[in-house]
């Protein structure tokens, strides 16, 4: 198969104009006019995934390798390091952010991950309506659903009533929400976020970027296979440790 071909099956899995203004899901490396051998799948591209891949891989990750313009390339740095890796190879590589987030992502984190069945999409959140709870009581509900050894949270005195779930860092979001009582599940919550919040009757749940993203692989492998595509998933991990 061509990239470009790949590339028309994942435009109508999730549409890459759905994605976020500021985003570069697409095609980031590579012609659409390559052939594709093998099919690997990564939460994002680091050193040791692309030392390993084959040639004439396609590399299909949820974070973009670029973001924003490159200045220089710099060979040796990154992100520049992993684009030659990926040239030498003659290897390809397609993102698939914000656009599935809003399609799939958030809404597999929302209901077979955190167990909220009852969820609507709100832009490219996940909301749902809940008994009053205490941010404590639903912040305890997250670390056991995640397994995590801790979690991080706002311990605000008020019940919430609603919830919205937006994957990876989706602290932002927060501007959106004008629904006191509220509480917004994600990752990499900063001090100011919490702070505004605290203000607005808006808590924060912090589930950690790559807990609430670690599915994405998984999730996109098992829709490839329906449409007769196999991928492989190269193993992915949190960056972080922790004492």
């Amino acid at each position: 198969m061509l990239v470009g071909d790949i590339y028309a099956l994942l435009d109508s899995i999730s549409p890459f104009s759905a994605q976020e203004k500021w985003d570069n899901s697409g095609l980031n490396i590579g012609s659409m006019h390559q052939n594709v051998d093998s099919i690997v799948l990564a939460l994002e591209l680091d050193s040791g995934i692309a030392n390993t891949l084959a040639p004439n891989t396609l590399v299909i990750t949820h974070h973009p390798l670029i973001f924003s313009p490159l200045m220089a390339f710099d060979s040796a740095r990154y992100p520049a390091k992993l684009i030659a890796t990926l040239l030498e190879k003659h290897c390809a590589l397609i993102a698939m952010h914000t656009n599935f987030d809003a399609t799939h992502l958030n809404e597999h984190f929302a209901k077979e991950i955190l167990g909220f069945s009852d969820t609507q999409s709100i832009g490219i959140a996940q909301m749902c309506a809940i008994e009053p709870t205490s941010i404590a009581d639903l912040a305890q509900k997250c670390k056991e659903k995640l397994s995590l050894s801790h979690i991080r949270y706002t311990p605000y005195n008020f019940l919430v009533e609603n919830v919205f779930i937006v994957c990876g860092a989706g602290a932002s979001y927060a501007r959106e929400i004008y629904t006191p009582k509220s509480c917004l599940i994600c990752g990499d919550v900063k001090y100011h976020d919490a702070m505004i919040g605290q203000c607005n009757e808006i808590g924060f749940i912090d589930v950690e970027h790559y807990t609430s993203e670690r599915e994405f692989a998984k999730i996109l492998q098992g829709i490839l296979q329906i449409k007769n595509l196999n991928a492989t998933i190269a193993p992915n991990f949190s960056p972080f440790s922790y004492l």
